[in-house]
């Protein structure tokens, strides 16, 4: 995934490089985000999910020293305040929480900000509301409960080149996966569990 990674157009967005790998952490896929996270390769970014989780802090402390060590982002999922608590480099919205983006980068410039889209119209609505870039699922058939129906390379290239802006693929893509996606103008891949297979 990251050799298919690396061939994909560097972008930067408000000034800032993004990263051309996303590793999502999901409490249940995922169980031990740390060691994915220690596999990554420079440059690379975590969005660190605690979806409420007792352990939010300390998990997401122990990323945060992983991601200094290793030269990756951590971004947090949906939690400014965590974000700020964990010397965060952005956070991912999730689609519904969108519209925040502009908000979150006014208060803090610094940081990368990230949504989630389902629907063109919510990577449109996304970029148009300020999110350095849009997450897009599902591009392939996902083991996530919340995966829409997976649209493929072809139709995923369509949509990247109409938003207006730069695009992550996420849901099933894996090393295999990947290499389908070098041509669809996204700016970078995104998975869960990918990157143990």
């Amino acid at each position: 995934m990251a050799k298919t990674a690396a061939l994909l157009r560097p972008r930067v967005s408000a000034g800032k490089s993004l990263p051309r790998l996303l590793f999502f952490t999901d409490p249940l896929r995922t169980p031990d985000p740390e060691a994915i996270a220690a596999t990554l390769p420079r440059g690379s970014a975590i969005v660190f999910r605690a979806f409420g989780a007792a352990d939010a802090r300390a998990r997401g402390l122990r990323l945060r020293r992983i991601a200094d060590q290793r030269g990756l982002l951590l971004l947090v999922g949906a939690d400014e305040r965590l974000a700020r608590t964990l010397r965060a480099d952005g956070v991912h919205l999730p689609e519904r929480l969108a519209g925040r983006a502009g908000r979150l980068k006014a208060r803090r410039p610094s940081w990368l900000v990230t949504a989630a889209a389902h629907s063109p119209m919510a990577m449109r609505r996304g970029l148009a509301w300020g999110a350095d870039a849009v997450v897009v699922s599902a591009a392939f058939p996902s083991n996530s409960p919340s995966a829409g129906r997976a649209m493929g390379p072809i139709r995923l290239a369509q949509l990247t080149r109409a938003a207006r802006g730069p695009v992550y693929a996420l849901g099933g893509i894996n090393n295999k996966t990947a290499r389908l996606l070098r041509s669809t103008g996204l700016v970078g891949l995104a998975a869960v569990d990918g990157f143990r297979t």
